[in-house]
């Protein structure tokens, strides 16, 4: 099982303080149930790379595979997503592997996404989302 460090645990709460507390707790949950899982925990574990951003960050991950390199990570501008309030409807998930690299995995995304929605009906995955663009880092808040 894949623990974090005492500045890690503390960014993870800093993150979700910064979390409507529907969403927190779904995401606590879900956790919760990932590591009692003897073969999931293995696998890695989730953390939060981002609840809050501030509109302008929001305009630099807008920019990014438009007007700068990168693949596009977005669709929405600055002020238009759930990160751009606070408390923020929405978390970013990655998972931080055993060896202490982080990964992004379709695969890990859309099995916490089942214990995240599984936790509260009011959490939406963007691997969900409608249409050719899968955000499978992104969960949400309805409404």
């Amino acid at each position: 099982m894949v623990t974090l460090s005492e500045a890690q645990a503390k960014r993870q709460a800093g993150r979700l303080a910064k979390a409507v507390p529907v969403l927190a707790a779904a995401y606590g949950h879900a956790l919760a149930r990932w590591q009692g899982d003897p073969v999931l925990s293995r696998a890695g574990r989730p953390i939060v790379t981002e609840s809050y951003r501030s509109p302008e960050r929001q305009e630099e991950l807008y920019a990014q595979g438009r007007s700068k390199p990168g693949p596009v990570v977005t669709y929405k501008r600055g002020g238009e997503s759930k990160h751009n309030v606070l408390p923020a409807r929405a978390l970013d998930v990655a998972f931080l592997l055993p060896g202490g690299s982080v990964s992004w995995s379709g695969l890990l995304l859309s099995k916490f996404a089942r214990l995240v929605k599984a936790a509260d009906a009011r959490v939406r995955w963007g691997g969900d989302f409608p249409g050719e663009f899968k955000d499978r880092p992104h969960f949400e808040v309805l409404n």
